[in-house]
């Protein structure tokens, strides 16, 4: 029976949708699974799917970003803490990341030939409910790669970083269970270009240096450590940063402000400077950038591997909503029209998850197998470039699917929707991206060569798969190169996209995407001929259980 109002009878509303395994339901997730090697069974990742599509799960990611973090610079006596404050969501959302390895799992000893394909999974998974509080664990995760150029350094952080014991604690690293790392580079005069880095670094003795300067942006500053980029007498150089001195004493990392930005509520970001900071050399002198390329390029992995996991949220969102709403006596889900364009969101949402998953697995493979280690190298910034700069734009189509529904506070789209651009601002904007693609292309074209001719193996008879080869090949020889950098970063994701649907997709659904995608540009969401492949993408989107 509907529930009565005074002036009104309430029904035609969509059901609260929660207690969802948003794994068990996501096919095109369990093939891309599959076609790299990993048995989500086997993996828990079943287990992981309902517990973070549980409707407390995703009702803690509303609290935590309806109560945003909070600064706190000095204690009731007058005393400098700079402390940051978080909602005990927060803290929620955290030791269950952290529980189930998403900050560390890749490190485990010994690893099983797909721990980043099974890892990218739950990152993907986890953005969608709440994405805030995955900056902190992507970085602990990424900053292993960074330590590695100091093996004393890794060998003392490494146990705590590999822990699954989340702890909250503002305390010297050494007295916890876990600890968790952050990243600083970018400053006020300089932003992208870190070489124009003014933070100095004097050396004190071995490996200990001083730092004075400022971060125009810290995320997470309640890590217990950051790696940052200052120069030192040998030119830019990577130094970790913790919050306490080795002798137990706060370090002077003067926190300014929080940041106040669009999305990623949750998640404390800050402005702050350093005087006489307390920091040890990660690498040598004068290779800051080499060392910290390292960590950068599994943040931009997972860059990729959140947005998609955000519109995956916003989809499913929508088909919830269009299987129970009726309009002109008919559901939603049931309308040519909404169909049409659900099935497209379905298509960019299949597309961007194959291809994230296929990326992460190539992080798997990369030590022993020269191609893949390419693959990553060169796919890996196109599937961040291409994935997170379509996010926005596929949010709001899915978000005007709830109509005015979707578009106030109480529903999960607004957040998405804020969420989704940081991700193609955060580790390299869109033009950052196609340069260092450029850059890598031009270095090593060789290496070059070989991606496209094993992603053309994959196209094989797909629509437009040639002619895209081709529009790469004679941009990177043009003149203009670098004046087209975008349009080769933006053809080599299709394209890569168009492969890894080919090994994971049915048929009719990789024609429809290089038919729609690689042939010819796309048309607005809805617009597209896709063919055969309508129905088949809407029945894999969001499969009951």
């Amino acid at each position: 029976m509907s529930p009565a109002h005074d002036s009104h009878d309430v029904f035609n509303q969509t059901p609260p949708f929660g207690d969802v395994n948003l794994i068990a339901t996501n096919t095109p997730l369990l093939e891309a699974l599959k076609a790299n090697g990993v048995d989500a069974e086997a993996e828990g990742l079943m287990g992981f799917g309902q517990a973070w599509g549980s409707a407390e799960r995703l009702d803690i990611g509303r609290l935590a970003n309806e109560n945003p973090p909070k600064l706190r610079t000095h204690d009731p006596r007058g005393y400098r803490i700079d402390a940051v404050e978080f909602h005990p969501s927060y803290h929620v959302l955290m030791r269950a990341s952290m529980e189930d390895g998403l900050h560390a799992s890749t490190w485990d000893e010994p690893t099983n030939g797909h721990a980043h394909a099974a890892r990218a999974a739950r990152i993907y998974t986890a953005a969608g409910v709440e994405s805030g509080h995955i900056c902190p664990i992507t970085m602990t995760h990424a900053s292993v790669a960074a330590l590695a150029a100091s093996p004393n350094r890794l060998a003392e952080w490494l146990p705590r970083i590999r822990s699954r014991d989340y702890d909250s604690r503002f305390i010297p690293f050494w007295e916890k269970t876990a600890v968790t790392l952050g990243m600083g580079m970018t400053e006020k005069q300089g932003g992208t270009d870190v070489r124009a880095n003014t933070t100095r670094a004097e050396s004190r003795a071995g490996d200990e240096y001083a730092l004075t300067g400022h971060k125009w942006f810290m995320s997470a500053p309640m890590c217990d450590a950051f790696l940052m980029l200052a120069q030192a007498p040998g030119g830019l150089t990577c130094f970790l940063v913790p919050r306490f001195r080795p002798d137990g004493s706060l370090n002077t990392l003067r926190l300014q402000r929080l940041k106040d930005k669009l999305g990623n509520r949750s998640n404390a970001s800050s402005e702050v400077e350093f005087r006489d900071a307390f920091a040890w050399r990660i690498g040598e002198e004068g290779r800051g950038v080499r060392t910290i390329i390292e960590m950068v390029q599994l943040t931009r992995l997972d860059c990729a591997v959140a947005s998609a996991g955000l519109v995956r949220m916003g989809l499913v969102l929508a088909l919830h909503h269009a299987r129970h709403r009726s309009v002109f006596q008919k559901k939603l889900i049931d309308q040519p029209a909404m169909r049409m364009v659900l099935a497209d969101l379905a298509l960019e949402s299949e597309a961007m998850t194959a291809l994230a998953l296929r990326a992460a697995h190539s992080f798997d493979l990369a030590r022993t197998d020269g191609h893949e280690a390419a693959y990553a190298r060169l796919v890996t910034p196109a599937a961040k470039f291409g994935i997170c700069k379509a996010a926005p734009r596929l949010l709001y189509e899915a978000m005007e699917c709830l109509g005015g529904n979707g578009y106030v506070e109480e529903s999960a789209l607004p957040r998405l929707y804020r969420e989704a651009p940081v991700n193609a601002i955060w580790e390299g904007s869109g033009n950052v991206i196609a340069l260092d693609i450029l850059r890598a292309e031009n270095r090593e074209p060789e290496v070059a060569a070989s991606v496209l001719e094993r992603l053309m193996a994959d196209v094989a008879g797909l629509p437009g798969a040639s002619e895209a080869a081709r529009d790469i090949v004679l941009a990177l020889q043009s003149t203009e190169a670098e004046a087209k950098a975008r349009f080769v970063t933006e053809r080599l994701f299709v394209l890569a996209a168009t492969a890894t649907l080919a090994r994971s997709a049915p048929a009719p659904i990789a024609q429809a995407y290089a038919l729609s995608r690689l042939a010819t540009p796309a048309r607005m969401i809805g617009a597209n001929d896709l063919g055969e492949a309508v129905n088949p993408l809407l029945e894999r989107a969001f499969t009951a259980i």
